[in-house]
């Protein structure tokens, strides 16, 4: 192979390699829940929940660890009525 300017065996003539922060390309981070880990989730009515998650695709978090007819919508503390917070308090 001729080893010349511009040549395909030659690095002279090329753009040079554009270098990527961090080590490559970023990995897509997947969501994960732990039992017992991180924020307490409640259903609507105050029971502390500590089953098994699942996140919706418009974001909310909901009981079981995949959907079924018997999923509940879950809630953090803060989002509670007020008659619900006194529940959990509780």
């Amino acid at each position: 192979m001729p080893m010349g300017k511009g040549t395909y065996g030659s690095k002279v003539g090329r753009p040079k390699k554009k270098k990527m922060m961090g080590g490559g390309m970023a990995k897509k981070k997947r969501m994960t829940y732990k039992k017992g880990g991180g924020v307490k989730h409640y259903k609507k009515d105050g029971t502390e929940y500590k089953g098994s998650s699942h996140k919706m695709p418009n974001g909310e978090l909901h009981t079981n660890k995949t959907h079924t007819k018997t999923s509940v919508k879950l809630f953090h503390f803060k989002d509670l009525s007020k008659k619900a917070k006194v529940k959990a308090k509780k």
